[in-house]
């Protein structure tokens, strides 16, 4: 609606709204530009608060240019403050922004995947498809279903179980490709240039990618039209935290909020860590890593966007840390038995990070500060155990009972 097309992000060069995500000229990656003075002329909060309380209560911000399609369920997801965790980091003005609920596949990728159907409808595409970690394979699964589109999943094939029963109920084609992420998305993209499909995460990414400023419009609306001043993000591709920094700039430019600061954190796993590696040594070089980590949804060793997501963490005047496997175990328990919410590992990486960048003293005590939660802990039941106690196992009957259980 809003939409003027796509431009490079690198040498600025002006594309149409078409079925691209690469420039010509200087091979760098496309994305969606908007008619901001347009916007600004019919966007205000008083609009915004309204209206459904889903991603499209943004629309004006998003790169439709008719009414969508999906997704009508997929956003506004809680923002809760964190009172008992806050305790624990000794920090008062604590939220948890919470993904890992209301979205009809428990993760973010809901928002995402909602504008690329949407987009891909518009398109006039039959089939979408997808290069997944897990997440977006249950979301593009699912979503693909409502909307009536052919879904083909490609996973690396050491996904937990748990993940690929999440995909396989919902009657995709789903493809295990022997080889970690960043080999199953090259294979995508050469099947991309053969086969009319859209794949959401490769030649439609522009548009694909433009759902997750959602989250951060949604994080502002939520604490009163402010602007956190911290927010950790985890990081597997290096879309989402770059565009929670677009949002933000986004939302400033047309007059919705201050001149807030907010500094951006960047959280992976150590045994993926890239965009970490980047930060700390002061490059602009990603240097692509095999991962070897639980928090497989966090495992991109070489993020498409991972440029953009060291650049967000500069400009923003955050930093970026990571968290072993046994500091990501203990932040999934550690919300749990603080908030009641179950996160999947990338939580579990978030939590942890979080933890660290406090005792670092990077992020202050007295500041707001928004955890990012991006999916539910049921996603990933294996990596828990042998990690969380055992039941207790008693006889029927009530000696049995006081014998095992002390009161």
């Amino acid at each position: 609606m809003y939409t003027l097309g796509l431009k490079c992000r690198e040498c600025g060069r002006k594309y149409p709204k078409d079925v691209l995500y690469v420039c010509e000229y200087c091979f760098g990656p496309l994305e969606v530009e908007y008619d901001y003075a347009q916007i600004k002329k019919v966007l205000s909060k008083e609009k915004i608060s309204h209206r459904p309380k889903n991603i499209w209560r943004y629309s004006e911000l998003l790169p439709l240019d008719k009414p969508p399609t999906d997704g009508l369920h997929s956003g506004y997801t809680p923002l809760i403050k964190a009172e008992n965790l806050g305790k624990v980091f000794g920090v008062k003005k604590l939220y948890i922004k919470d993904d890992s609920v209301c979205h009809p596949t428990l993760s973010f990728k809901d928002r995402v995947v909602a504008v690329a159907l949407s987009k891909t409808k518009e398109f006039g595409f039959d089939t979408v498809a997808c290069a997944s970690t897990g997440n977006l394979a249950h979301s593009v699964s699912a979503q693909a279903r409502v909307a009536g589109l052919k879904g083909i999943i490609f996973i690396p094939a050491d996904l937990e179980m748990s993940k690929i029963v999440s995909s396989l109920v919902y009657r995709p084609t789903v493809v295990a490709v022997e080889g970690n992420y960043d080999e199953v998305n090259r294979l995508c993209a050469e099947i991309a240039t053969k086969y009319r499909w859209a794949f959401v995460n490769i030649n439609i990414r522009p548009y694909y990618a433009e759902g997750s400023k959602t989250y951060a419009f949604e994080i502002i609306e939520q604490l009163g039209w402010q602007v956190p001043e911290n927010i950790v993000v985890p990081v597997a591709g290096g879309s989402l935290i770059s565009k929670i920094w677009k949002a933000i700039k986004e939302f400033r430019q047309l007059g919705l909020i201050g001149e807030g600061k907010t500094k951006i954190y960047a959280a992976q796993a150590q045994g993926c860590a890239p965009v970490i590696t980047a930060v700390k040594e002061e490059s602009e070089i990603i240097r692509p890593v095999r991962p070897k980590t639980i928090a497989k949804s966090l495992a991109i060793g070489n993020p498409a966007d991972g440029y953009y997501a060291v650049k967000t963490v500069k400009e923003s005047g955050g930093w970026a840390e990571e968290a072993n496997d046994e500091e990501i175990i203990d932040g999934i328990k550690l919300l749990a038995q603080t908030e009641g919410i179950f996160t999947e590992t990338a939580g579990g990486v978030t939590v942890a990070v979080t933890k660290k960048l406090i005792e670092q003293g990077r992020i202050n005590k007295n500041e707001s500060l928004v955890i990012s939660i991006t999916g539910n802990g049921l996603k990933t039941q294996e990596a828990l155990s042998g990690k969380i106690g055992e039941v207790v196992r008693i006889k029927p009957n009530l000696k049995s009972f006081e014998e095992k259980i002390k009161l």
